[in-house]
Parts: C-alpha cells; sequence; structure tokens
C-alpha cells in the first residue's frame, strides 16, 4: 500500500517516552497506530535515553500525586505484559533548609495525602513518610549522609529508579506487539487538517512522504516548539535546555554502602543548588549526583556540554557525604534535554484553532515527567480518541494558562512568598523533634 493512501486512527509524532506510552495505550484499544520518529530507534538527540530518572510520589504541586500513583500501577502492568522490569523501588529522601517554601510544600502534601489514603482505608499506604531532624538523618543513613543543623528531611517509601532507554524499548515493543506501525527518520514538517471527505489530518515529512489519520498527537520533546509554530504560527512557551548530568566517584572501599542493592535512597535536595541524585547503578562506583536546570538551546544546534559549572555541586557533595566521594573532579559528564515551560508544568491540551480535538499536545516535561509517562500515555490517548481524560484535573496543563498570566500556573511556594511561615515552621519542627 502506498504511504500516500495509508490511513491511521492516531498518528503520534515523538517516539521517546510520551509517545512510545501514547501509542501503548491506543494500539492496546485496537486503534491503528503510526508513530513517526525524526530520528533513530534508540538515539540519545533528547530526552528519552540513558540509564536512570529518580522516581518519587510527593511532589511540590499536589495536583500530580494522583498522576503519579496511576503510573505506578500501569509501570507495574507494562512490565509484567513484557517479563522484565525497568524499574527498581528505592525509598526517597527529600532534604534541604527548614525555610525552603518548596519543602514546605512537599511535607504539606505527604501529610495531606497520607490523610487521605488513610481515609481510604489503604492497608499500604503510599504516602507513608517520615520526619527526620539531622541527627537521624546521619543515624538513619549510618554517616553516609549529613544534613546542616538549620535542614531538615522527609523520607518517603515511594521512589526509585527508571532505566529511560529500556523503558522505551518496553512500551515500543508492546505497542508493536499489538499493531502499532513505527517508522524512524521520519522528521516531520508540518501537519494539515483535511476538510474534504471524512476530514482528520494529514501529517507531511521532510522527505515529501505523506500519512493521514483521523487524530494527531504531537510529542516531539524539545522540538514541540518548533513543530507547533510551523503547523499554525503559535509560539508555546516551551523553552528546549541542555542539562549536564553529573557522576562522582565512591572512594575505594565505600562503594557497596551507595550501590542500587542497598538501603541508600535516591533524593532530593531543595534550595540553591537544586539537586538531585540515586544510588550507584550505571557505572561501578560512581553515584549520579546533578543540577536541576540548564542552560537554553538549538535543539539542532546543541552546544554538546560547552556550558556547565560543578562547583556548586562541589561544594554540596563536601558538605553531604562526609568525606565518602571524591568531589575533586567529577568522574564522567553527559548531557540530556529539558523542554521546560515557565511555570515548570506540563502542556496536555488540544492544538484548538481549525485543528479543533485533533490535534493533542503533550510537551513542556520540563525534567520531572519521565516518571509519570504511561499515565500522560494514557491521558493523550483518551484526549486523542474520546475528546476528554477522566481521573486527572487538566487545568494547570492547559495551552491557555500563558495568554491569562506569561508566566503560567502561580505557585503558593515560590522562593520569595514564604510570608514568614519559615519561622513558625522551624519552631514547630524543632518542638517535635528535639524537644
Amino acid at each position: 500500500m502506498s504511504s500516500r493512501t495509508e490511513k491511521f486512527d492516531v498518528i503520534v509524532i515523538g517516539g521517546g517516552i510520551m509517545g512510545s506510552a501514547t501509542a501503548y495505550q491506543t494500539a492496546q484499544r485496537d486503534r491503528k497506530t503510526l508513530v513517526l520518529e525524526q530520528f533513530g530507534l534508540v538515539h540519545r538527540r533528547g530526552s528519552s535515553h540513558g540509564e536512570s530518572r529518580t522516581i518519587q510520589a510527593t511532589h511540590p504541586n499536589d495536583y500530580y500525586s494522583d498522576m503519579i500513583l496511576e503510573s505506578s500501577k500501569l509501570w507495574r502492568k507494562a512490565e509484567s505484559e513484557a517479563g522484565y522490569k525497568v524499574r527498581t523501588r528505592k525509598h526517597h529522601l527529600h532534604m534541604g533548609p527548614a525555610t525552603d517554601a518548596r519543602l514546605q510544600a512537599v511535607i504539606a502534601s505527604c501529610r495531606e495525602n497520607y490523610l487521605r489514603s488513610n481515609q481510604k482505608k489503604e492497608t499500604k499506604n503510599p504516602f507513608a513518610f517520615k520526619e527526620l531532624n539531622p541527627r537521624e538523618v546521619a543515624d538513619k543513613f549510618s554517616g553516609r549522609l549529613s544534613i546542616p543543623e538549620n535542614w531538615i528531611a522527609v523520607l518517603t517509601k515511594f521512589g526509585g529508579v527508571i532505566e529511560p532507554t529500556k523503558a522505551v524499548l518496553m512500551f515500543r515493543e508492546l505497542a508493536v506487539q499489538m499493531g502499532a506501525v513505527w517508522k524512524d527518520n521520519m522528521e516531520v514538517k508540518h501537519i494539515e487538517k483535511r476538510y474534504k471527505g471524512r476530514g482528520g489530518i494529514v501529517v507531511r515529512t521532510a522527505k515529501g512522504e505523506e500519512f493521514r489519520g483521523k487524530k494527531c498527537v504531537v510529542t516531539a520533546g524539545a522540538w514541540t516548539k518548533k513543530l507547533v509554530y510551523s503547523v499554525n504560527g503559535q509560539e508555546l512557551p516551551i523553552q528546549p535546555m541542555e542539562t549536564a548530568v553529573w557522576y562522582w566517584r565512591i572512594k575505594e572501599g565505600h562503594e557497596e554502602k551507595y550501590a542500587i542493592g542497598g538501603d541508600f535512597p535516591t533524593f532530593t535536595s531543595y534550595g540553591r543548588p537544586y539537586i538531585y541524585g540515586n544510588s550507584s547503578l550505571e557505572f561501578p562506583g560512581l553515584i549520579k549526583i546533578v543540577e536541576h536546570g540548564g542552560w537554553q538551546c538549538d535543539p539542532d544546534k546543541r552546544p554538546w556540554m560547552s556550558g556547565g559549572d560543578p562547583d556548586p555541586l562541589k561544594e554540596w557533595i563536601e558538605g553531604r557525604f562526609s568525606g565518602l566521594l571524591d568531589c575533586s573532579t567529577h568522574a564522567r559528564k553527559e548531557s540530556c534535554m529539558y523542554s521546560m515551560t515557565p511555570d515548570g508544568d506540563f502542556v496536555l491540551d488540544f492544538l484548538g484553532g481549525e485543528f479543533r480535538k485533533d490535534v493533542v499536545i503533550g510537551g513542556g516535561f520540563s525534567g520531572h515527567g519521565f516518571k509519570m509517562a504511561p499515565a500522560i500515555g494514557r491521558i493523550l490517548a483518551d484526549l486523542a480518541l474520546y475528546g476528554s481524560a477522566d481521573g486527572v484535573e487538566l487545568k494547570p496543563f492547559r495551552i491557555g494558562r500563558f495568554d491569562e498570566n506569561p508566566k503560567g500556573n502561580m505557585k503558593e511556594f515560590e522562593e520569595d512568598d514564604i510570608d514568614g511561615r519559615a519561622e513558625s515552621f522551624i519552631a514547630n519542627f524543632r518542638r517535635q523533634n528535639f524537644g
């Protein structure tokens, strides 16, 4: 059959983790699905490669909690169908200055979600947590990690690590088994609305191929902004950013203390610098510790690691890891892509305009979307197939929020918006933990 006459129920543009999870969802509902990926099957040009992404259930923005829990169930389901695991479950440690508003929001979310789960009488509460003072952190991790006296920490049971490349391939394999068609090296240049016949859309590639579909889902990662602009001239505020991923050597004789098979948690450190990391997994004797953020770039003209300052990380590591890591220099440095929105929240919405509900956009995952990919795939599939998605409040993810406020969603936990709460928070915490 000629490519000009091929017709699909859903065309997914972008075969990274979000596109793969979406194709898995549409294919399992017996919808003829096509995925167009501009690069090869496994590549390092975007945001869905590598060996580790951190999992955590508690988020400063509480509207992500249900999405994270749904994703956990869907990860298990996909792993069962594939016959292998892509996740390692761990505890997750949130830590930082007691005055940090984001950390306060995390603690408030822990308490609220724990109570809510108890009200549902869940026998295994996924939001179980424990607040720790500096002395308790040192005791809990046997001196492997320490925090300053004016810091606090929260240990949650729901954390861990995902293997990204393996996860993408898992969803791709499952989708193909259920009938999805995958085409690599297909750079999409334009999407058009069909007005004749039964309607739908036409997708055109840089090579001149043409594909027809009833619906289209755009999950193009760092290229989403460019593609949407070429389609309707709309400037989505999704900024591609290159970020440096750093690995540090564990000093000889201490490697097992931080190994993935032990009890050392994944972690997030709030304040400045804003840091995340996980146990030693990808490279023997190395631990991943990264500063959240990066520098703006054109995804087609990346500097490929021309930036990144390890000094803030070195200072942070020196103060936290009791001299058990060699922070004199990094052992390895890699590059990855963020697609940042002004408010750090996703875009899950219809493109609108002449396309109405025929084109769905999933983008702006801002460095924290990977763990939620299964639920995001379900939501994007629902939007494309049914015009709505149950089980999630989509208002925070509308494109139109940037018309109302260029900064997007207002955050109660902005660093400049503590409003005197810090002092009372510290006082209450010290009374509870130090007497």
